[in-house]
């Protein structure tokens, strides 16, 4: 069975969060919510408390497909001076697994030099610090294994956009239709 870890810091941002969580696991991929925090609950950026499943310290990220970073600030910040998750994030990297970024969060990934060369988006402003990246205004970019998407408004398209590398394109415009989600220009409701 596939196995995402989503990345929960103080300050993430929530639609993003909870969005990608809820998707992929209507697709019947297994998450678990990972806590960078030391404690099991953590407070997002317009102070909603998630509780995650596990503490980052207990998991055996060898087990796991895809790391996923949601955004917000000072949640992509937080994420980034964690240095735990950054040797994972870099391990993964150098094994050709898959991570996911989202919003202000793909700095992570520009700041540890795993962008270069690679197309990428994020939460406008945040640009300079893809660094080496070829930065578009996509909502969502995959490029390798590593995809980015834009921002809160765009979450359920970047959570689909995991389903289909993972399940296929089907699975995801299933889900898209069921949850009544247009993507970019198509309409998955009018199949």
């Amino acid at each position: 069975m596939i196995k995402i870890a989503v990345q929960l810091a103080k300050g993430f941002e929530e639609i993003e969060a909870v969005s990608i969580i809820d998707i992929l696991r209507r697709a019947e991929i297994s998450v678990t919510v990972v806590s960078v925090t030391g404690e099991l609950e953590v407070t997002g950026s317009h102070n909603i408390t998630i509780s995650a499943d596990q503490l980052f310290e207990e998991v055996n990220f060898a087990e796991y497909d895809m790391i996923v970073l949601p955004g917000g600030i000072p949640g992509a910040l937080n994420l980034k001076k964690h240095i735990g998750l950054q040797n994972q994030i870099l391990d993964f990297h150098k094994n050709g697994k898959f991570l996911g970024a989202i919003c202000a969060a793909p700095l992570v990934f520009g700041n540890l030099g795993i962008l270069k060369n690679r197309s990428a988006t994020c939460y406008p402003g945040f640009e300079d610090q893809l660094l080496g990246a070829e930065v578009t205004t996509n909502n969502v970019e995959l490029s390798d294994k590593i995809v980015t998407g834009k921002g809160a408004g765009v979450a359920m398209e970047f959570a689909l956009k995991i389903v289909e590398m993972f399940k296929g394109k089907v699975l995801a415009d299933e889900l898209a239709k069921k949850m009544i989600v247009k993507l970019g220009d198509a309409d998955f409701n009018s199949h």
